[in-house]
């Protein structure tokens, strides 16, 4: 139980911190878009590196269908736990830009208008996908003790190089379209998004699947 608790608060309050930093640069920047970012991907690195470490002992702090996904491919989660941990995530994240409204006085729901629907923008999360669980896998197999820094600092980074800015989770993506402030995304991109991710996963499963038959047939007679 105490893990489902951690991915449910793990990822509202990752997605708080991602809403309301937005909130908070987009109204200190007086409308430069650069310096809102700039606050929006410090703050989200903070949050995660904080989040991982605290969390990730207790529930491997997730907070993302598609490195849960990865994980259950792995052999890390049963079935049934990887479907109470998307359950988790996704409540978290909806519930973590609702509570951020509340907190900034907004309207508690709202719908983006924020259009973030073109092909590159698309491809650029499918890219950002398969950067961030590549990252994770190499990090959890190499590096397990510097994870958290790994993941905060590609996220940071991420915010700045891809054209998405590095959503990377279809439980944020979805959340997102929750909130009409500096971090949403219309509903009319939300499936892109979706599907990109999906995508991602789905190739990353196809290589760990691969590799798992070359070490097995090494060691055929």
């Amino acid at each position: 139980m105490m893990r489902y608790l951690c991915e449910f608060l793990g990822t509202a309050i990752l997605l708080a911190v991602v809403t309301g930093s937005g909130i908070m640069g987009e109204s200190l920047g007086q409308g430069n878009a650069a310096v809102a970012l700039l606050g929006n991907s410090i703050a989200t690195g903070a949050a995660l590196y904080v989040l991982i470490s605290l969390l990730g002992p207790l529930s491997g702090a997730h907070f993302n269908p598609v490195v849960s996904a990865m994980f259950w491919k792995m052999g890390h989660l049963k079935t049934n736990q990887l479907f109470t941990y998307w359950a988790c995530q996704f409540l978290g994240a909806i519930a973590g830009v609702l509570i951020t409204h509340i907190l900034f006085g907004l309207e508690i729901i709202q719908e983006s208008s924020k259009a973030r629907d073109s092909f590159g923008i698309w491809t650029s999360e499918f890219i950002s996908t398969l950067i961030l669980l590549g990252v994770i896998y190499i990090g959890d197999k190499l590096a397990k003790e510097k994870i958290a820094m790994l993941v905060a600092l590609t996220v940071t980074a991420g915010y700045w190089f891809t054209s998405s800015t590095f959503f990377a989770n279809p439980a944020v993506t979805i959340a997102r379209s929750f909130t009409n402030t500096f971090v949403g995304i219309s509903p009319d991109g939300v499936m892109g998004f979706i599907a990109a991710q999906i995508l991602a996963v789905v190739l990353v499963g196809l290589i760990l699947e691969a590799g798992k038959r070359v070490d097995r047939s090494k060691y055929r007679p």
